[in-house]
């Protein structure tokens, strides 16, 4: 186990455990602190389809973190310090609208943020701020439309880890927006101040509570969906990797020309 920064990766994949078979027995295993405290696990190094991968378990390696606890700002800062410039983010969403059912894939452009109390930026002096428009890089969303996934739609991000009341859920898709989740932010925001490029993988696993007339989200079958598409999800995944561009991202250089109040990894 090496416990500094010597490993180096391109891209990483923020996920859930089953990622774990995405690298061979050779994998390499980094132990890192950032002045945000530890992520949250240990970062996995390997290679996927040529390029060099991190992976970091979101909820920890037994998802001991709920959406509301988890050390955004440490997670996104540890894979900037193994020089990470592009990040999938894999995540488990419920659905507002009835023609994304379960097991369908949504690459979101657009993220609504409602919730409430969780540590958001790294710029707490300064006067830094960052664009944010358009909260996912629009090169690596391309690079993730893969197959038969939804190109766009809108992820509201809710505080958790309770599941949304009927009334909540038919608020939201009267809105328009068509995804619901509960770690989507501070992750793309934290990313952005970082110059990462960014972009979600989400996989519905239920129709929300507002859509569905049944008894309403459960906490084991959306685990269940997860496992159930998890193997599909990961080749969709290797795909992305892929395709995904290298070198420079004029668009998620957001600080040129700006004196930053603390130094980047």
């Amino acid at each position: 186990m090496n416990n500094d920064a010597t490993g180096r990766a391109e891209i990483a994949v923020i996920g859930g455990s089953g990622f774990y078979s995405f690298f061979a027995d050779d994998a390499e295993e980094i132990v890192l602190e950032t002045p945000y405290g530890a992520p949250s696990a240990p970062i996995t190094l390997g290679e996927v389809e040529g390029r060099r991968v991190a992976f970091l378990p979101r909820h920890g390696r037994q998802h001991e973190y709920s959406p509301h606890t988890l050390p955004y700002r440490a997670n996104m800062w540890a894979l900037r310090m193994l020089g990470v410039g592009r990040v999938f983010a894999p995540c488990a969403v419920g659905s507002l609208v009835p023609e994304y059912g379960p097991g369908t894939v949504v690459i979101p452009d657009q993220l609504v943020d409602r919730t409430s109390g969780r540590a958001q930026t790294y710029f707490d002096q300064g006067g830094v701020h960052v664009e944010f428009a358009d909260p996912y890089c629009p090169t690596l969303r391309k690079s993730a439309v893969q197959d038969t996934a939804v190109d766009g739609g809108v992820m509201v991000v809710v505080e958790g880890p309770r599941f949304s009341t009927r009334a909540e859920s038919q608020w939201f898709a009267r809105q328009g927006w068509t995804l619901v989740n509960m770690t989507g932010h501070p992750e793309a925001v934290l990313a952005r101040e970082l110059e990462l490029c960014y972009a979600p993988i989400a996989l519905v696993t239920d129709l929300d509570a507002g859509i569905e007339s049944g008894q309403g989200v459960k906490a084991v079958d959306v685990f269940a969906e997860f496992q159930k598409n998890i193997e599909p999800l990961k080749a969709l995944v290797r795909a992305a990797i892929s395709d995904a561009p290298t070198g420079d991202c004029p668009t998620c250089r957001v600080h040129a020309g700006i004196d930053l109040p603390i130094e980047l990894p």
